[in-house]
């Protein structure tokens, strides 16, 4: 089932690139989440994506805002990653139970067992307030994250 705007963000806990634990819920009340899931570390159109997080996205340096990044791959594979392309904000694990995370939020791909782009802003209070699902080989504009995070200021 596909999480919608105005739903109460499902809850999770997963490994960061480091191992440690990162709980979705431990941002209420302080943070606004970016919630960004894709398919695989390492591929082309996932790499240009989260570079251009890195590169073209300002808010992710804002105090009230956490950039939280999703995949089935290990935390391992996500520190390989993260230290390649020099990436600052959290790479969570889907790894185990595998893709448990993009199942609830309704952007699992139970053929290929990976998660489709899906991401979803979810405010202080833990609502989802914007979210855009794109299938597998179509980027998303990053431009539209901050739109959204701006509507909720």
């Amino acid at each position: 089932m596909a999480v919608e705007i105005g739903d109460e963000a499902p809850d999770f806990e997963l490994p960061d690139q480091h191992g440690t634990p990162v709980r979705l819920s431990s941002f209420r009340g302080s943070k606004n989440v970016v919630l960004v899931f894709y398919p695989l570390a390492f591929s082309p159109v996932c790499s240009t994506e989260l570079c251009g997080m890195r590169d073209d996205f300002p808010e992710v340096s804002r105090d009230d805002v956490e950039l939280l990044t999703v995949s089935v791959d290990s935390f391992f594979t996500h520190r390989a990653w993260a230290d390649a392309e020099n990436f600052q904000f959290s790479l969570l694990a889907d790894f185990w139970p595998h893709g448990a995370a993009a199942r609830a939020y309704g952007v699992f791909d139970e053929e290929r067992g990976l998660a489709i782009r899906g991401t979803f802003i979810i405010d202080k209070e833990g609502v989802v307030r914007w979210k855009v699902v794109n299938p597998i080989p179509q980027a998303r504009d990053i431009a539209d994250y901050s739109k959204a995070l701006a509507a909720l200021a």
